[in-house]
């Protein structure tokens, strides 16, 4: 059975992070630094050291984690994902994507809602500096120190020692998603794995129109 690495899960468990993982071919490990969540491991995702071999794992899954950083610990988190993946794994990665959300304040959406998690609505002012109704009720783990573009990300890591990167946005256009792998990898396989470990839209009912495409999804 492979295993994957689930960073920073709060209360989720495979079930709720994508299809792909969510298999019985998958074993979960669960990492967390907050204890208050049951996670298989208490650890900040910037130093796993001593409780996280080396290429330890298959994949790594890592949703809406790295914005709770701040940017210089950005760089030591990306590096610790690659130190963990064995070297033909890789790692999935979801973040609010900045370049969007930017332009919804822009607008003057701040407030708006742009988005439904199973939380609640979340608007560009969480997104940018955190889910409100969690840090008011003294939760500041969830507050965010740092974003992201998919041109940053990918530099990010790339410079961690990620040799491929294929980004997307499968979920709209304001959550990006990030495939990374820690050796060369080509397209056609990059696009396979996001097509099984990205997020995926739920089936529409039959006649119901396609929603618009943002962002380049893989096919």
């Amino acid at each position: 059975m492979k295993q994957f690495l689930h960073v920073g899960c709060g209360p989720r468990r495979k079930d709720g992070t994508t299809p792909g993982f969510a298999g019985p071919e998958w074993a979960e490990v669960r990492l967390d630094i907050d204890p208050a969540v049951a996670p298989d491991i208490v650890a900040s995702m910037t130093d796993m050291r001593g409780v996280v071999p080396d290429a330890a794992f298959d994949a790594l899954f890592s949703s809406h984690n790295l914005e709770h950083l701040y940017a210089h610990e950005v760089p030591l988190a990306l590096a610790e994902f690659r130190r963990v993946l064995r070297p033909e794994g890789f790692a999935v990665i979801t973040c609010p994507d900045l370049q969007a959300v930017a332009r919804a304040i822009a607008e003057d959406r701040l407030t708006e809602p742009l988005g439904q998690s199973p939380a609640g609505p979340i608007t560009p002012l969480d997104m940018v500096f955190g889910w409100r109704p969690a840090l008011a009720a003294g939760n500041h783990f969830m507050a965010h120190r740092c974003g992201f573009t998919f041109t940053f990300l990918g530099r990010l890591l790339r410079a961690a020692g990620f040799a491929s990167v294929l980004g997307a946005k499968p979920q709209g256009p304001f959550n990006l998603w990030v495939l990374a792998t820690p050796g060369p990898c080509d397209e056609a396989t990059l696009r396979r794995l996001a097509r099984a470990f990205f997020w995926r839209p739920p089936p529409r009912p039959a006649g119901a129109e396609a929603p618009a495409a943002d962002g380049t999804p893989p096919t």
